[in-house]
């Protein structure tokens, strides 16, 4: 039983996250770039969002809270110790779930995790969730203006980044 005495707010709670369970795992994968990073952002939101979930579910715009909290855990985390953050194995994974051209996989997932954290947020938010400049900014917490200059930098880089992979994948091509 939840704490609304009937257990609506629990199974309402527990539709709504299943439901968009999928969605919430890509953008915070966008956002991080590690699978498995990205399952302890969407764990971690999913559990401020049941706290919050009296409140949350009268939402006018129930994925944009949520999207919102997912954003906010991320750029928080971004503030913690690099040694928080950083997980040690014995070994590395191995290549089996790799794609076969590592090259065609790596372009733009790297350009996008070369970005700050603040610019891969306003590129998620902008392009991947095709949020307008205002609510991108009430998402963020800062200025319409500043989205537009971090969006123009982000979009510069990754526009760098990725023509260079680009020369550089012509050159192999002439070399072969």
């Amino acid at each position: 039983m939840g704490w609304d005495g009937d257990g609506t707010a629990d199974a309402e709670y527990t539709a709504y996250v299943t439901g968009r369970l999928a969605w919430l795992h890509k953008v915070a994968v966008l956002l991080c770039q590690d699978p498995a990073r990205a399952e302890d952002l969407v764990q971690t939101a999913a559990i401020r969002l049941y706290v919050h979930w009296a409140r949350a579910r009268k939402a006018d715009n129930l994925d944009g809270y949520v999207r919102t909290l997912l954003v906010r855990v991320f750029l928080a985390e971004q503030g913690t110790a690099w040694w928080r953050r950083v997980v040690t194995v014995r070994q590395p994974p191995d290549a089996a779930g790799r794609a076969a051209d590592p090259d065609a996989a790596l372009d733009l997932r790297a350009a996008l995790a070369a970005l700050g954290p603040r610019q891969r947020a306003v590129v998620v938010l902008r392009f991947y969730c095709d949020l307008s400049v205002e609510q991108t900014a009430r998402e963020l917490g800062c200025t319409p203006g500043t989205v537009k200059s971090q969006s123009s930098r982000a979009l510069a880089a990754l526009r760098a980044r990725l023509t260079a992979a680009d020369d550089r994948d012509l050159s192999r091509e002439r070399l072969a």
